[in-house]
């Protein structure tokens, strides 16, 4: 047996036919005349004398307005339906517009009701020429604004208060970020220290982070790195370095032991699918009571090389190669170097931002590069760590939003007898 509803002939089932299937019924739905469609119709319909007289309103206007018919047909303009403010725009803005393009399409105004109430509608006018080319009337459409006005309020409150959390999100990422890194740089005798943080978003927390402290026997630790990612987890990673770093130096002062310590941690808090990884640069400075200045220990875990200023002139990287990252292996190799500075001598260490910021345009080729900031170091030398500190400022500034990540240096100098 064949469906019903299927094909071979069967009847159709009467609940899926269509108005058009029946031209009886399709006729019916056209009974309604002109005249019942304009005043009924779901928009406000007017039409006006040249100087702005309403010769004919439909009732769903009328209906939105309270006026009846007798009180508005030859007796008020359309102007007289606006505010104060619509019937201004419309006397210096909406008339001549009108006049001199014969149209006016989609204008927000405001209608004064007869109670006093505002409507907000959108108007579109246009004006109707007779056989010679001659205007004869206005006509205008008036759509009811109400539920857009609504929307746009609603809309609009929404954007305030994003905007709102967005400036107390911002707050609270500056404050986070000052608690990550040490309020000032402690005074080492003999040195002078310098330090910059280079914010790239205050929509989001960065990972890098810097300090210098004492440690016993006259002997000062330093230390900058680098935490992959940002936001809160690098926020929770880089608090855990500092501190870690810190705990570690004063139980053991070497460097790669330091580093060692450190990679354990987070190795250890770390791993799974979640894991977390930074990179470090550590450094022990002891004063050199022998040939004066200070000696300064290094230790790497896949940071980039510090560099070194020299008084005569000249700057080079200190190469640390075969240090890993810090975190991602259970055994990380740490890579050391000892460097000695004298009278004059500047060491400066950095986070990557600086040599990955993009100086022309987004391609990968036109970041700055390690080359770049050696060259730019060599045309500091000699310097001082707060000179020097200055200098790279100034270089981040030029860079704008080439600079897509956070940057942080950190400068030490021997200064000139």
């Amino acid at each position: 047996m064949m469906s019903k509803t299927g094909g071979g002939g069967g009847r159709p089932d009467p609940g899926d036919q269509q108005p058009g299937d029946d031209p009886a019924a399709f006729s019916a739905l056209l009974e309604d005349s002109t005249e019942d469609l304009y005043e009924h119709a779901p928009c406000g319909f007017l039409s006006t004398l040249l100087d702005g007289t309403i010769a004919k309103i439909n009732a769903t206007l009328l209906d939105w307005l309270g006026y009846a018919r007798d009180d508005v047909v030859g007796r008020k303009t359309f102007s007289d339906l606006l505010t104060v403010g619509g019937r201004l725009y419309h006397e210096t803005h909406f008339g001549p517009l009108l006049r001199m393009q014969g149209e006016v399409s989609g204008i927000a105004l405001e209608l004064k009701a007869a109670d006093g109430s505002r409507l907000p509608v959108l108007v579109t006018s246009t004006i109707k020429t007779g056989g010679d080319g001659q205007p004869l009337l206005i006509r205008t459409t008036v759509f009811d604004a109400r539920d857009r006005r609504a929307y746009e309020t609603e809309l609009l409150r929404a954007r305030q208060e994003a905007e709102h959390e967005r400036e107390e999100l911002k707050r609270l990422n500056a404050v986070l970020q000052r608690t990550l890194l040490p309020p000032a740089l402690v005074s080492v005798p003999g040195l002078e220290v310098d330090a910059h943080y280079h914010i790239a978003s205050t929509d989001m927390v960065g990972g890098d982070f810097y300090d210098l402290f004492p440690l016993g026997a006259g002997t000062w630790g330093l230390f900058l790195g680098d935490v992959c990612g940002k936001g809160a987890a690098a926020a929770a990673i880089t608090s855990l370095a500092r501190y870690t770093l810190r705990a570690a130096a004063v139980y053991d002062p070497d460097p790669a032991a330091v580093l060692s310590n450190l990679n354990t941690v987070l190795n250890h808090e770390y791993t799974g699918e979640d894991p977390r990884f930074c990179t470090v640069i550590f450094g022990l400075l002891t004063p050199d009571t022998d040939q004066g200045g200070f000696r300064i220990t290094l230790a790497s875990g896949g940071h980039p090389p510090a560099l070194i200023v020299r008084s005569d002139g000249s700057a080079d990287q200190l190469p640390t190669p075969g240090g890993q990252l810090i975190g991602a292996l259970p055994d990380a190799h740490i890579a050391t170097t000892t460097v000695h500075l004298t009278a004059g001598d500047t060491l400066l260490l950095h986070t990557d931002g600086l040599t990955e910021a993009h100086t022309a345009s987004s391609s990968d080729d036109d970041r700055y590069g390690d080359e770049a900031f050696l060259g730019f170091a060599r045309a500091l030398a000699p310097t001082t760590a707060s000179d020097a500190v200055a200098a790279i400022r100034d270089l981040l500034d030029t860079f704008g939003a080439g600079v897509d990540d956070d940057t942080a240096v950190l400068a030490v100098s021997v200064p000139r007898c």
